[in-house]
């Protein structure tokens, strides 16, 4: 059968039928880019008109499991049955036949890299195909590869240019991975601009967020978050990371009760089990307590969710996150049920995800339980295990600060006072010399301590 493709509203062609809704589609791409709360609707809407539409199918599959979570994994496989049977039954385009592939190189061979890979080969030609730009972008934040995902969109960003639709969302995903990359200046002054092009670019409004963040510029952040609210409150649960971000340049100004009221009318307002949503919380809890502050009964709401979610082993960011929280609310049994699962993990060659529980996932695991123990010196040991590949579990560099600092509390505690004051250095170092209050007081305490010892905390 010869098919006819229409044109989406980036140029790209589609085997949608001639009674699907175009707009519905539209708006689903639309809405993936500004992470809005309303695309799984659109999504529902084009299915509903044209339920053999297998790019369709193929985007809810592709939507489900960069959820992490056993259930939704189980409906992604489902879609992509259902995108392979439409697309049996109704001819797709080369390009739509490429999305499927990509699926199923994730559920049926275990390989999300590879099905970034084969999307990216797909860029390569086909540079305005959005759809495609963005998944690679969430499949490569999934994998912790911020070099790849700035490879990615500076493939493709000189063919949406200006007066393309997706120009500003471009711009904000250069933002986030010239950020992640470390080239803090270009990321502020490319999130800005994308912003300024698509005032709901809620991903480019955060990569500014992480520039502060990076950059311990508290004050210039709380005043960029703070007068743009607009910019995140049409989202998903993505809104609720970006309060994330204001509570930790709070946390950084040592306004605590700020922090707590951010943590209970906005980041944690909606008890929902998505894993970046109990990241949020469990991490910010995690760095409140580090700081010596009582966090009341909050982690008890988290360790009733994350006991249901010991069985998972979806993606080792979430487990980490997971164990933050068992360990917070004290739930011992729970916390053995989950580092017995991650081990199976870690032992099974059956996805690439395994091979990160099994480094740095089970020493960072291993590390935190320790920790949780009081037994500091194990505690560092496992953590610092894990330190150097903790990019691999996923996640931004801001997300995964809360290992970084849990280490370095690890190992002053632990009495390991020289890789404590050699991981501070290198965290100034990143921030360009800056120190952000953690930092500051951990010098400060070692210093106190080589005071005392008449030993060096840092090397020469």
């Amino acid at each position: 059968m010869t098919i006819i493709p229409r044109s989406d509203c980036f140029g790209q062609p589609t085997s949608l039928a001639l009674t699907g809704d175009l707009e519905a589609w539209n708006a689903v791409q639309f809405g993936f880019l500004a992470h809005a709360a309303v695309t799984p609707d659109h999504l529902a809407r084009v299915l509903a008109s044209d339920p053999d539409f297998a790019l369709a199918h193929a985007a809810k599959g592709f939507f489900c499991a960069l959820l992490a979570r056993r259930e939704m994994m189980d409906v992604a496989r489902a879609s992509l049955k259902a995108a392979k049977t439409a697309a049996a039954h109704c001819p797709v385009t080369a390009r739509e036949q490429i999305f499927i592939l990509a699926l199923a190189d994730w559920m049926e061979g275990g390989s999300p890299r590879r099905a970034a890979a084969r999307l990216d080969a797909h860029l390569v030609h086909h540079r305005e195909d959005v759809l495609a730009m963005k998944l690679v972008q969430s499949i490569r934040f999934v994998l912790g590869d911020g070099a790849g995902m700035r490879r990615s969109i500076e493939t493709v960003l000189p063919a949406l240019g200006q007066d393309h639709a997706a120009h500003g969302y471009a711009l904000g995903c250069h933002a986030f991975t010239l950020e992640e990359t470390g080239e803090y200046a270009r990321a502020e002054k490319a999130g800005r601009a994308g912003v300024a092009h698509a005032p709901d670019d809620a991903w480019g409004l955060h990569a500014v967020a992480h520039v502060h963040e990076m950059n311990s510029d508290s004050a210039a952040g709380i005043e960029w978050l703070g007068t743009r609210q607009k910019a995140w409150a049409h989202c998903n649960n993505f809104r609720y990371h970006v309060w994330w971000h204001l509570g930790l340049m709070h946390l950084n100004r040592g306004e605590i009760d700020a922090v707590l009221d951010l943590y209970d009318r906005q980041i944690r307002a909606d008890q929902t089990d998505d894993y970046r949503d109990i990241s949020n919380a469990a991490s910010i809890l995690s760095r409140l307590e580090l700081d010596g502050h009582n966090v009341g009964t909050r982690w008890e709401e988290l360790a009733d969710i994350c006991e249901t979610r010991t069985g998972d082993g979806c993606l080792p960011f979430a487990d980490l996150h997971y164990m933050l929280a068992l360990i917070g609310g004290g739930r011992d049994d729970a916390v053995k049920e989950l580092l017995a699962r991650m081990r199976r993990c870690a032992a099974s060659e059956e996805s690439e995800m395994n091979a990160v529980y099994a480094h740095p996932g089970l020493d960072v695991a291993e590390g935190l339980e320790a920790f949780g123990e009081g037994d500091f010196t194990t505690a560092f040991r496992h953590l610092h295990n894990g330190h150097g590949a903790l990019q691999s579990v996923g996640g931004s560099h801001a997300q995964r600060d809360v290992f970084e600092r849990l280490t370095v509390e690890a190992a002053i505690r632990g009495g390991c006072h020289l890789a404590a004051g050699d991981l501070l250095e290198t965290r100034a170092a990143r921030a360009g010399g800056k120190l952000d209050r953690f930092a500051a007081e951990r010098l400060g305490r070692l210093a106190d301590a080589e005071r005392v010892s008449h030993t060096p905390v840092v090397a020469a």
